[in-house]
């Protein structure tokens, strides 16, 4: 998840499901000069960003004071033994979210969430546990979810390279490429092993689609959104106020395969649902809580079903885990990603950047959902082969009754609706 007006990285790059806060853009020209005559400077640019910022005090059990004499102590000949030197140092942490990142990379972490993209469509991670290259959600109506693509799919190879011990900067080097050129794929879903070639492409984004769908229960607002950039308010707004202008009689919100993106994005569509009650809080190793509220200026109270898979995290998470934990809707699907760290993610001097753990985030009831994700109300799990079909027929499929989830939620929200006495609106 992103904090950061700059964007959320799509297409071919690469998001590590955590959130990311960009204190400052600006390339410092005297900084500039200063790593020039040393590149040492830039190592210690990011031992000392570590030693401020890091979430655990301890260094995850490193000697971090021993790490800067060992780096410091290293004569460097030009930026690239400082590049290696900084990554081998982040390595120590254990922590795959806390990286760095050279100009290049650093360049595409800041690609605009609203623009047209060049890549085939999934985000990817490292498995915390597993430290495996893992797909964590193929975006919709993209080469990759038209080829089957799936979250959880764990990527082996790419065009025939092993991915063992590769971070996701090296992964997206490959991946991403001009639109028409092809990249393949091999990935790993459960023990069946699976091959793609993709053909790369531009890559629209539209976080919010939604129309008013008729059903056993009533006329019902379905809205689907696919990833929480920086217009995903604006059009959420629009939506419920369209479709509370039909009178529906509930409404149902998708984040099936939502990998997440800004949290102001989802604090802001928390507000758009909560009239009063804490959304998000998150602690810092101090372990200081900061806590996101509800406004009171909530557009709609009628009922309200949630849908997600293993492919809702980060702010899929936070928005499921606020209308959970706040009683506003009933989770409906299957357990959710489990992403719940949040990064700070800094310019260096030289035009390079790096991402570090500043933070966790918990639910409103103080839940610690990183590596567990969120628990539905309501379970309504799909086989692999079910998700693939119903991702290959995709904008088809998605949000009618030929859709074994969506029924699941018409069925949970019916009983809602009949409790609170919601008109149901048959226009």
């Amino acid at each position: 998840m992103v904090i950061t007006r700059s964007g959320l990285v799509l297409g071919a790059t690469a998001v590590t499901l955590t959130t990311i806060a960009v204190t400052s853009l600006g390339i410092h020209s005297q900084g500039q000069a200063l790593f020039k005559e040393s590149p040492k400077e830039l190592v210690d640019e990011v031992w000392q960003i570590i030693q401020r910022q890091y979430v655990d005090g301890t260094f995850n059990q490193v000697d971090w004071q021993a790490v800067r004499k060992k780096y410091l102590n290293k004569s460097y000949g030009n930026k690239q033994e400082a590049y290696k030197s900084i990554r081998e140092m982040l390595k120590l942490l254990d922590d795959p979210y806390t990286r760095f990142m050279d100009p290049e990379e650093f360049k595409n972490m800041q690609v605009d969430t609203s623009g047209e993209l060049t890549g085939i469509g999934i985000q990817i991670g490292l498995d915390e546990k597993t430290k495996k290259l893992t797909v964590i959600s193929p975006i919709e109506d993209t080469p990759a979810a038209k080829a089957g693509v799936l979250a959880k799919d764990i990527i082996t190879k790419i065009n025939g390279k092993s991915t063992e011990g590769m971070d996701t900067n090296q992964a997206v080097s490959l991946i991403r490429g001009e639109a028409g050129t092809k990249v393949k794929l091999t990935v790993l879903r459960g023990k069946e092993q699976k091959e793609f070639v993709i053909a790369r492409a531009k890559i629209e984004i539209h976080p919010v689609k939604f129309s008013q769908q008729k059903t056993p229960v009533g006329n019902v607002g379905y809205i689907r959104l696919n990833q929480f950039s920086a217009n995903a308010g604006k059009e959420m707004q629009n939506a419920i106020k369209d479709l509370e202008k039909k009178q529906v009689a509930g409404y149902i919100l998708d984040l099936r395969g939502n990998p997440g993106g800004l949290l102001f994005s989802s604090v802001e569509i928390a507000r758009m649902w909560m009239n009063k009650g804490t959304i998000v809080s998150t602690k810092d190793r101090k372990g200081e809580p900061e806590r996101e509220v509800a406004s009171g200026k909530a557009l709609t109270d009628k009922p309200l079903v949630v849908l997600v898979d293993k492919g809702s995290a980060s702010a899929s998470e936070i928005l499921s885990g606020a209308f959970q934990d706040n009683k506003r809707a009933i989770i409906v699907g299957s357990q959710t990603f489990g992403k719940g760290l949040v990064q700070s993610v800094r310019p260096l001097d030289d035009g390079s950047g790096m991402a570090v753990t500043i933070a966790k985030y918990f639910t409103p009831n103080g839940r610690d959902i990183n590596k567990h994700g969120i628990d539905p109300d309501v379970k309504a799990e799909l086989t692999d082969k079910q998700r693939q079909e119903l991702w290959l027929r995709g904008r088809d499929t998605l949000g009618t009754m030929k859709d074994i989830q969506f029924v699941k939620a018409v069925e949970v929200l019916g009983k809602q609706i009949a409790a609170t006495g919601t008109t149901r609106a048959e226009k």
